[in-house]
């Protein structure tokens, strides 16, 4: 549905404004919408629209693609209960330390402040400091994911064993693979949620600014949910959007957008 959303809020842009407009093309690193991202007026945002979401949005003030694929990853009930996202917070903006259990896992960690949020980096975090391949790697991924002690308990030696070979404090390693057991029961494939991170940035872009395109284009997908396009035309009032009632000259099947006005369908 959101994909519909982009190609025809693209459609009117293409038709109104920017005749070779392409959202494919857009800053990834524009500031300004990951300001309005920040503000939390996000509804109609692809996975950012909830009032949980708007609210970790002001909190956590994104100002990557990377925040916004970690915001994706935590903003579920184990992050959230555990206090991952409180210490995320908190770390990103400069009011506790981050820290690493050792120094080779930074380019590993440093884009989420430290903390374990992706299968991935458990999968990296094996590789670099007990010698994993990928695909014992990614064994070890799915044992901590479906929480079989027995597996882990193997895995725990083994990891062990391999961190102690390579020259890592045999504590502090066996420490990090408890820890990485924990995060692990929350963690989140990355690949998932960069490809989320990107079409909720696409939308926030839209919305900031071609809000008549964004507009018309995500009420004539929600046609059919009353309750849903008050909540739109209510959004799209309060950023200065004028609503206007079908009209034989101007309306289309669904709502169509003139200038800073949205016309309902006919």
């Amino acid at each position: 549905k959101t994909l519909t959303v982009i190609d025809k809020a693209c459609d009117f842009i293409r038709r109104d404004e920017v005749p070779d407009f392409d959202i494919e093309t857009i800053d990834l690193e524009d500031k300004a919408v990951y300001d309005f991202i920040s503000t939390g007026r996000t509804t109609g945002i692809f996975q950012l629209e909830s009032a949980g979401m708007k609210d970790l949005c002001k909190r956590l003030g994104p100002d990557t693609l990377e925040d916004i694929t970690a915001i994706n990853a935590l903003y579920r009930p184990g992050p959230l209960g555990s206090g991952m996202v409180d210490d995320f917070i908190e770390i990103k903006h400069g009011r506790k330390a981050m820290t690493f259990a050792f120094n080779e896992l930074e380019p590993v960690l440093s884009d989420t402040y430290g903390i374990i949020v992706y299968q991935e980096q458990v999968m990296n975090i094996a590789r670099i400091v007990a010698g994993y391949s990928l695909g014992q790697a990614d064994m070890l991924r799915r044992a901590m994911g479906k929480k079989k002690i027995d597996v882990m308990a193997e895995h725990r030696e083994i990891f062990r064993k391999g961190a102690q070979e390579r020259g890592f404090d045999d504590k502090k390693a066996v420490d990090l693979f408890d820890l990485m057991a924990k995060f692990a029961e929350y963690g989140f494939n990355k690949s998932h949620a960069v490809a989320y991170a990107m079409i909720a940035y696409q939308t926030a872009f839209l919305k900031k600014y071609y809000k008549g395109a964004f507009f018309a284009a995500l009420l004539s997908t929600e046609m059919s949910n009353t309750d849903k396009v008050k909540n739109l035309i209510s959004d799209a009032k309060d950023f200065g959007l004028e609503i206007l009632p079908p009209d034989v000259n101007e309306s289309l099947w669904a709502f169509n957008v003139i200038g800073s006005k949205i016309r309902f369908g006919a």
